[in-house]
């Protein structure tokens, strides 16, 4: 049997069928609700299914629709004015009482004449009379049952009504009817059907103005509830089909994912719609083009001041390339240019967004990804809370938060800072977290009064879960002090219960420690870190030859050494610490690196002094034989500098002094020793 509905399942504004509001207090409505909560499941099915009189009138069937049940067998078999003149139920033929009522109202039929469901959708539904058509006006009844109890709270019927019919092996009928009303399949229907409804009605709110959309608030917040319930739906039907990689399943994932995403960005604007989408509320910026400049001088200043990497690890970005925070977090957010065309014609809640907003999600400024600065506030409201996925609802608050900071940041309190906070209240974000976006807003502002601000607030929000870009950001516009201190507070001081870091984040540890001339401390937890990776690839060695994975293992262990080595190395070559650095007790592991990053330093320039502390290097642990060799090495790149390159007489004179002064100093230390051990 085709489970595919026939027809349009979506109305348009003019022929939605929605009843007018139900009295509550009114007898006929509690009676009816009442009946929809205690009814027993499989018999829903029943009161749902359309049925005829099968009574005989002249020789042929009567034919009329059946609206109520007789009460001695409760079959829906004989219509009002048969049931008066007829002894015996047509299907049980149990008879009829002779005296008192002997009808009951059906349930669809009750909730009509309380007002619960249209009598103009009952009467569209009868026209549906032949093949899948009758099929189809069955499932509209089921349909406008449960509309009834998601509309009254009673959503718990539908879950039950999934648990207790659908995934009920022994609820089986041989009505291919009622079979077909026991498929979980046509409940998911039923919540496709309604979240087009919901949707539907929201294209017409959105799209008026804002004392409009004022006015239908508490209508925004019965869909929300609605689509909460919705989901609990959809929550209950993917038990029926756990543990399957069907296109069941996908389906339903992708339903919850739509619905979940049209819910959180509903919630959102029904914030903007009462604060009037900050229309009155007046920018920093004087225009949009204004604002996206400042962006692309914070992306420049960014990226003129980050640190080169000493070594090309590109296997895994140290994310220190001039990023700035929002455009990591857009990223994250999955809003570039290629996936957002690509999914937003297939999902039901890309057709609530603003006209314009796709032709926005498709250009990016100035290289900063994704569309920040964004034009509006609904139109940050609509790339983020409907083209990022559901499960960072989190992450969409806090970069909306981002663009509050940065759009009235340096205004006079009084005017926004009401608006933010009310924000965080209505969204239980906590003051940490506020304070977070305004950190991170702070940091990618280029200018000193911003980061002097962001220095004032990083005590009150650094801790186990800082970001780790933080450290990163202070570093690179020259406060080291500060980003070690955030490292301290944050777990990453080298203690014994140092949380575990990346090994961009281990760069950025060493690089900070150097720069505020912390040399020993630099080198212990480069050393710490090393170990530490080492530890957790050797503990599953095999016996015996070591396996491929593992060598490769083992070879990642070595690059990290590598990477932080060659970091220190260099930044004690640009600080003139190298004469502290040789005094470190470096293993074989670590020698190699300090070896070749002091060389490559000569390679490119022999005159500078570099070299020479290397030979010291050997030197000092009394291995003259390597000391030797280094100064052959040098002796040779120095006169094939002199050779090749026009030198001053005062370089040319250090250089023969340095040579000088290391072949002395060999000669010196070769001979002490000698007397030493005679």
């Amino acid at each position: 049997m085709d489970r595919r509905l026939n027809g349009p399942t979506v109305l348009s504004a003019a022929t939605r069928l929605s009843p007018p509001q139900p009295n509550y207090h009114s007898r006929a409505v509690r009676e009816a609700l009442e009946h929809l909560a205690s009814i027993d499941l499989f018999e829903l099915c029943n009161e749902a299914e359309v049925e005829h009189c099968r009574a005989t009138r002249d020789l042929r069937s009567c034919g009329r629709y059946v609206h109520n049940t007789l009460i001695s067998c409760g079959h829906a078999s004989l219509c009002e004015e048969c049931s008066q003149r007829c002894d015996l139920c047509p299907i049980c033929r149990i008879p009829l009482p002779k005296n008192g009522n002997r009808l009951r109202l059906r349930l669809y039929y009750e909730c009509i004449q309380a007002g619960l469901i249209s009598k103009r959708a009952d009467e569209r539904f009868q026209e549906m009379e032949d093949g899948d058509k009758q099929l189809t006006a069955d499932v509209q009844r089921l349909y406008s049952l449960f509309d009834v109890a998601l509309e009254n709270n009673l959503v718990s019927l539908i879950c039950h009504y999934i648990t207790d019919v659908c995934m009920d092996e022994s609820a089986v009928s041989s009505d291919p009817v009622i079979a077909f009303l026991l498929d979980e399949v046509v409940v998911k229907d039923w919540c496709k059907r309604t979240f087009r409804n919901i949707t539907t009605e929201l294209q017409e709110i959105y799209n008026i103005e804002v004392e409009g959309m004022r006015s239908r608030l508490s209508l925004l917040l019965k869909f929300s509830v609605q689509l909460a319930a919705i989901c609990n739906v959809l929550e209950v039907l993917e038990s029926s089909f756990k543990g399957t990689l069907s296109a069941q399943l996908h389906d339903l994932h992708r339903l919850q994912e739509n619905i979940l995403k049209t819910k959180q960005h509903m919630e959102i604007m029904m914030w903007c719609i009462r604060h009037q989408f900050l229309e009155n509320v007046r920018s920093r910026h004087t225009d949009f083009m204004s604002w996206c400049s400042l962006v692309r001088e914070r992306k420049s200043a960014a990226i003129k001041r980050s640190w080169p990497d000493a070594v090309n690890y590109s296997a895994e970005p140290s994310g220190q390339d001039g990023s700035l925070f929002i455009e990591d977090a857009l990223l994250n957010l999955d809003t570039e240019q290629g996936n957002t065309e690509e999914t937003a014609e297939e999902l039901e809640a890309a057709s609530l967004l603003k006209s314009g907003v796709l032709s926005i999600l498709q250009c990016k400024i100035g290289g900063v990804a994704g569309c920040y600065p964004f034009e509006n506030l609904r139109t940050a409201v609509d790339i983020l809370f409907l083209c990022g996925s559901s499960d960072l609802v989190v992450a969409k608050q806090a970069i909306l938060l981002y663009y509050l900071f940065d759009r009235h940041w340096e205004m006079p309190d009084e005017t926004w800072r009401h608006f933010v906070e009310d924000f965080a209240a209505t969204f239980s974000i906590t003051r940490h977290s506020l304070l977070e976006s305004l950190v991170f807003y702070l940091l990618d502002d280029h200018t000193d009064e911003a980061l002097q601000e962001a220095c004032r607030l990083i005590p009150e929000i650094s801790g186990p879960t800082t970001h780790p870009k933080i450290a990163q950001v202070f570093l690179e516009r020259n406060n080291p002090d500060a980003a070690l201190m955030v490292l301290r507070w944050s777990g990453c001081d080298g203690g014994f219960q140092m949380k575990p870091v990346s090994l961009s984040e281990a760069v950025t540890a060493v690089r900070v420690r150097v720069e505020c001339g912390l040399l020993t401390e630099a080198f212990t937890h480069q050393r710490m870190l090393c170990t530490k990776v080492k530890e957790k690839k050797l503990k599953h060695v095999p016996s015996g030859n070591a396996s491929d994975d593992f060598e490769g293992e083992f070879r990642n262990w070595e690059k990290w050494v590598e990477i932080l080595v060659t970091e220190i190395c260099c930044l004690c070559i640009r600080r003139n610490l190298v004469d502290r650095m040789i005094e470190l007790p470096w293993n074989s592991d670590e020698e190699k690196h300090i070896h070749k990053c002091l060389l490559d330093f000569t390679y490119e320039d022999p005159s500078i002094t570099t070299g020479n502390l290397l030979v010291v290097y050997y030197l000092q642990r009394y291995r003259y034989t390597e000391a030797y060799l280094v100064d052959l090495k040098l002796k040779t790149l120095e006169q094939e500098f002199v050779s090749k390159n026009s030198v001053g007489e005062e370089v040319l004179s250090r250089m023969r002094s340095a040579i000088d002064w290391r072949g002395r100093l060999i000669v010196s230390c070769i001979n002490f020793r000698r007397n030493y051990l005679d």
